[in-house]
């Protein structure tokens, strides 16, 4: 399996020129809900799909209650998530107050295990027909972020963060 892009063109707000450009955005081919999930993880783990519901849950819970206490929380190799915000800049630092938050969220930084699949991985550049045309593997692929864009997926400005 291989991760699929396609080719689309960008108006970044940025540039004074507004400028046309090309970007690859990710493209999601299916989704795994949450009852498959515990599924699986009952298979590889051998341990009841019920008991893994229940822990995911609590898991969610745990997270819930230590990122609205603003702390960061690591789960080993799996990675760490920490609460973050998108704020509005401003000229002078006393201009700046709750009210230049734009929008709190959960960053997630993944564990080491995460990092070797994404250099690893290989892409496919995907058409809109369904066709596939090889793009190059050989690891160090930018990861992606869902945060933003038109589709969720917008490309990773620090990927060695």
């Amino acid at each position: 399996m291989a991760l699929k892009y396609v080719v689309k063109k960008r108006v970044f707000g940025f540039d004074k020129t507004k400028t046309e450009k090309y970007v690859a955005q990710n493209v999601i081919t299916n989704t795994v809900d949450f009852r498959d999930l515990c599924k699986e993880v009952s298979m590889y783990g051998m341990i009841p799909e019920g008991a893994v519901k229940h822990v995911i849950d609590a898991l969610i819970d745990a997270l819930n209650t230590n990122l609205n206490k603003g702390l960061s929380v690591q789960l080993g190799d799996f990675g760490c998530f920490r609460p973050g915000m998108n704020c509005k800049s401003q000229d002078a630092a006393e201009d700046v107050d709750a009210d230049t938050i734009q929008r709190v969220k959960i960053v997630f930084t993944p564990g080491y295990k995460f990092k070797e699949m994404l250099e690893k991985v290989s892409i496919k550049k995907t058409e809109g027909n369904g066709s596939n045309a090889s793009s190059g593997n050989n690891g160090g692929n930018n990861p992606e972020k869902p945060d933003g864009g038109d589709s969720g997926e917008t490309p990773d400005p620090d990927p060695a963060a």
